[in-house]
């Protein structure tokens, strides 16, 4: 019987450390909204991402670096009053954290005080590990964030598969470990060689979140749009569709559409 389905109401950075020990999958998924992030409390979700994928899903900006800390505590605060079992994680913005660990301390005060969320998290490794550190000290749960990290993508110059090589693949192992060692409750593993990943996942102690990272981390991640088949044009391998709402919204509206115009809505049913 599976370890959450029995005793857990809450889902908590424990708790996630004990399915990583008792063999259990993590499902998280990415949500923005009161609506949608209901949606998955009720399904039971373990961890709801506040992804700054909103640049991409809810601002329709090709990066995730023009979202901003007060954007990003709107989202989230939005998530947190629906959530009553999920972790709800909430992402730091580009500029956020990066060289300045007092900015990346006082940046995580107010996400967690502003949204009420249970943890935030950051992208990078050794490179950020004192803004990292700073968080931490004032108890403030960190998820760690290794791979294709989409806020360095100007650097990177492309979304292909990061740590082929053997140079960045040493370097990823490394910084997985630097994370682990700092105390962070977890980390996201994003489009990696599935190999990789399983060693990571093997090697550290704490729960490793997969986005096109293969089967053998601790857990996976999608953004939900993209899951249910509403994101448009957008099919990496690791994406795995579980409906066509894209369509049937689409089809939805049209046919409300010609009910208006056609005088057929509202029907006598439908006023007072």
């Amino acid at each position: 019987m599976a370890y959450l389905q029995t005793d857990v109401t809450k889902v908590t950075t424990r708790v996630l450390q004990n399915m990583k020990l008792h063999n259990e999958k993590i499902a998280m998924l990415t949500a923005y909204d009161y609506s949608m992030a209901k949606l998955l409390d009720n399904a039971k979700i373990d961890v709801v991402l506040v992804g700054d994928s909103a640049a991409n899903v809810m601002q329709g900006y090709q990066t995730t670096l023009p979202i901003t800390l007060d954007q990003m505590i709107f989202y989230g605060a939005s998530v947190v009053r629906a959530i009553k079992r999920a972790l709800v994680v909430v992402d730091m913005p580009f500029g956020t954290y990066q060289g300045n660990s007092k900015q990346a301390l006082a940046s995580a005060i107010r996400i967690m005080k502003e949204t009420g969320a249970d943890a935030v998290k950051l992208e990078g490794g050794e490179e950020v590990i004192e803004s990292i550190s700073r968080i931490l000290t004032a108890g403030i749960p960190v998820m760690g964030h290794l791979g294709l990290t989409p806020q360095s993508i100007n650097k990177f110059g492309t979304y292909a598969v990061r740590a082929t090589e053997t140079e960045e693949a040493e370097r990823l192992m490394k910084d997985a470990h630097v994370l682990a060692e700092a105390g962070c409750f977890a980390m996201v593993l994003e489009k990696i060689p599935a190999s990789l990943a399983a060693q990571v996942t093997r090697e550290v102690k704490i729960p490793t979140i997969g986005i096109g990272a293969g089967s053998d981390v601790d857990g996976q991640v999608l953004v939900l749009q993209d899951m249910l088949g509403i994101t448009q044009q957008f099919s990496p391998r690791y994406l795995r569709t579980y409906g066509s709402f894209g369509h049937e919204i689409s089809n939805a509206i049209r046919q409300y559409i010609h009910d208006v115009k056609s005088v057929d809505f509202p029907n006598e049913k439908e006023q007072y």
